[in-house]
């Protein structure tokens, strides 16, 4: 376990190399193992179906562009205007099949997902290794997942695009701007695509064998599409994914962190955690200002949390830094304030950096 001083220099050190770093030549592994990405949902999907898998792949590498496209080795791209057992799986296969015959994965790969991205790669890992057995091909040794903003959980924005598809009422129109700001679209019956996929109770009844492979969650609670969508999302959330859904918790009640003692902002408190994690799923970092595609890499400024830290998950070191402090709020005039808890140094880089950095080890 490091110092404290180790841990605080080690965070500066991250800070300092954020922004230059990776201007020249790309470093494409983590932790000496290769990155496979799988993105998210893209509602332009469901308003322009992609024409043919070219057009899939070019939406997919423009997805990770920010910060993740120059640090991976392959991607698993695959159409939101699809269902994860029809053809996202079909085109997600023809792709784990490249990546096998290519051998990226014989040294293990480490998975980084966003958003949906995290439903298709719980789906993959259940059956990529049949898929590919069957045609005698090498299943990929999947070293862990990274995911960011985990949507495995599914989403009740989901739930009431549904419900919108086969209730076009005038007095759900609160509802149907939500909606609309999701989906990018006027949601109809047939045109939802992974949507279906993401309603919270088919969310959490696809794929959800238990495996040896950890998956890392990183949590954010900031708003998207301007706020409009916070009120029809149960407990904290990042604007589309329910903190739920992101910590992984094995049920879909509404929660405010993914722990019972500290906030997503960092204070030490009783909050409304979970009940309890699906298995092998651990909440790494928290952060209550970053928004749920500023986890990718477009937004500084905001703090991160850790909370599973100082430990080693299938042979990839979690060591973020970490400092406790108290704060006092203005009107507080006594006392020693509240406690708080933070990666020192985070808000001056992004949530990506700040992961790749730290794992990179």
């Amino acid at each position: 376990m490091k110092t404290r001083k180790q841990s605080a220099c080690k965070t500066a050190l991250a800070v300092v190399v954020a922004g230059g770093l990776f201007a020249g030549t790309a470093q494409a592994q983590l932790a000496g193992h290769n990155v496979v990405l799988v993105h998210g949902f893209q509602q332009e999907d469901l308003a322009n179906p992609p024409a043919n898998f070219d057009a899939v792949k070019s939406a997919g590498e423009d997805y990770w562009r920010t910060f993740w496209l120059s640090r991976s080795d392959a991607r698993i791209d695959w159409g939101s205007n699809g269902r994860v057992e029809g053809n996202i799986a079909q085109q997600a296969y023809e792709q784990l099949r490249q990546i096998s015959q290519q051998g990226l994965c014989n040294d293990y790969c480490i998975v980084v997902s966003h958003s949906t991205g995290d439903l298709v790669t719980r789906y993959l890992l259940e059956n990529q290794a049949r898929w590919l057995q069957a045609e005698g091909l090498q299943p990929l040794r999947i070293l862990a997942a990274i995911d960011y903003s985990g949507a495995g959980g599914g989403t009740e924005l989901a739930d009431l695009a549904m419900s919108i598809a086969y209730n076009d009422s005038w007095y759900n129109w609160p509802l149907k701007q939500a909606v609309r700001a999701f989906t990018g679209i006027e949601p109809e019956p047939g045109k939802l695509g992974v949507v279906n996929d993401l309603q919270t109770n088919a969310a959490r009844n696809l794929a959800v064998s238990p495996n040896n492979i950890p998956r890392l969650r990183f949590v954010a609670g900031g708003s998207s599409y301007g706020g409009i969508t916070k009120p029809f999302i149960a407990g904290t959330d990042d604007g589309v994914v329910p903190t739920h859904s992101a910590c992984g918790a094995t049920t879909g009640n509404g929660i405010d962190s993914c722990t019972s003692n500290l906030s997503l902002a960092g204070k030490v408190s009783s909050q409304n955690g979970p009940s309890g994690l699906y298995y092998n799923h651990f909440p790494i970092l928290m952060n209550e200002g970053v928004s749920h595609s500023g986890v990718l890499g477009s937004e500084t400024g905001n703090i991160s949390v850790p909370v599973v830290n100082n430990t080693t998950l299938n042979g990839l070191q979690v060591d973020f830094a970490s400092r406790t402090y108290n704060k006092r709020a203005w009107w507080q005039w006594w006392g020693s304030g509240d406690r708080y808890v933070e990666v020192p140094g985070s808000d001056q880089t992004d949530m990506s950096t700040l992961v790749y950095n730290t794992l990179n080890n």
